[in-house]
């Protein structure tokens, strides 16, 4: 899709949108009427989710690397160039570490944890606040994906961790600086979507206590449905953290 649009319409981009969160999230809002600008490193997974959307003719799939200042620029250069503006910025491009033991982890893994799921989200930010501050009508909306691992964290996962909880002031910080420019930000805190990512969730997970047991997980849908709604939002309403998680499993408790 290479149009320039002649009428108003509700513009999101969707980081890491070729798969799991992301993608199931980039249908939803193409499913609610947004043109979805779909972002990640793969170009046929981005192909793949446009093709499986409802209406492909509002899919933008654009390969970029979250990772790379250069890369991220150019994303949003081709944003504002085909659409002219941007309401809705979903930070969801993350990546898991190996799970092993703190003094294990290698630097390496580490940083590569920080690059996509910190960094990566900044960059996103201030592009979009830069573009958003700009365009008329003047604003819109970040929302980024944080995690439940940022208020209750699993064993063996440090950098994921810690990453998610630098997500979190990430967000009140921008959420701050948006103020004055009707830019609403917040953060969706996921526990146990289903998803190909979490299919060793319902195997077994190391839990706090020592044991390995297997943990519930909720149709990623429900994630979905969530993020349009918040979304859809005026801004005059922010949702500044909100947690959506599988009912039955061990966040809440002792273990």
């Amino acid at each position: 899709m290479s149009q320039n649009l002649s009428s108003p319409s509700r513009i999101a981009l969707v980081t890491g949108a070729g798969r799991g969160i992301g993608r199931a999230c980039s249908l939803a809002l193409i499913e609610a009427g947004w043109i979805v600008v779909l972002a990640g490193r793969q170009a046929e997974a981005l192909e793949a989710v446009a093709e499986a959307s409802a209406a492909p003719e509002r899919a933008c799939p654009v390969v970029a690397d979250v990772r790379d200042e250069a890369s991220v620029k150019d994303l949003f250069a081709v944003l504002h160039g085909r659409f002219g503006r941007l309401d809705f910025l979903f930070n969801n491009a993350g990546i898991f570490t190996a799970g092993v033991p703190l003094e294990d982890l290698p630097l390496a893994d580490w940083q590569a944890a920080v690059d996509v799921n910190l960094t990566g989200a900044f960059l996103c930010t201030r592009e979009a606040f830069r573009l958003m501050k700009a365009q008329a009508p003047r604003g819109g909306r970040i929302l980024n994906n944080g995690s439940i691992s940022a208020h209750a964290p699993r064993p063996n996962s440090v950098a994921y961790t810690a990453t998610k909880h630098a997500m979190t002031g990430l967000t009140r910080s921008a959420a701050l600086d948006g103020r004055a420019f009707d830019i609403a930000v917040g953060q969706i805190d996921i526990g146990n979507a289903a998803t190909d990512m979490t299919t060793t969730m319902a195997s077994g997970m190391l839990q706090a206590d020592g044991q390995v047991r297997a943990e519930a997980r909720m149709d990623v849908q429900q994630v979905a449905d969530m993020v349009v709604h918040i979304a859809g939002l005026p801004l005059s309403a922010n949702v500044l953290f909100t947690t959506v998680m599988a009912t039955a499993m061990p966040f809440v408790g002792r273990g």
